[in-house]
């Protein structure tokens, strides 16, 4: 039996916040592009999409991703300051789908972000929520 969705089952990227992500993730070929996407609140709280923020991949590989530690401690800093959150933990895949992978899942340290993944073979952007080893698909809007 499978774990019931944990919701939301539908969240709103806007497109220029879409188009951000797709920018980034393009400069970042032929390796892997990461960044987060900044929130008013947790997507899992029915938060709301309010701006990308483009961070450096420490690995620098088309198969894997780490956000830059210098990156991630200093938007940490900024959006707890701001009363924000880390709404969405964004990477590409380079050659597969825009599906997480199961070294993804094992990675996923934020439950109640949505990791939106983008695919460069159709610069397809999907999002889901992994809770627990379980992923669940989030359908975007925009």
């Amino acid at each position: 039996m499978s774990a019931p969705h944990p919701g939301p089952r539908t969240a709103v990227l806007p497109v220029p916040i879409r188009d951000a992500i797709l920018a980034h993730a393009r400069a970042g070929y032929p390796n892997e592009a990461c960044g987060l996407i900044i929130g008013d609140r947790a997507a899992a709280a029915g938060g709301r999409a309010l701006r990308f923020e483009a961070t450096n991949n420490r690995a620098a590989s088309p198969y894997r991703y780490e956000i830059d530690p210098d990156d991630l401690y200093r938007l940490t800093i900024a959006t707890d300051d701001a009363d924000e959150v880390f709404w969405g933990i964004v990477h590409s895949h380079v050659r597969s789908p825009a599906v997480p992978s199961p070294t993804d899942i094992g990675l996923a340290f934020y439950p109640d972000a949505l990791y939106v993944l983008v695919s460069l073979t159709d610069e397809s952007v999907q999002a889901w929520r992994i809770v627990d080893g379980a992923v669940h698909e989030v359908e975007l809007e925009a």
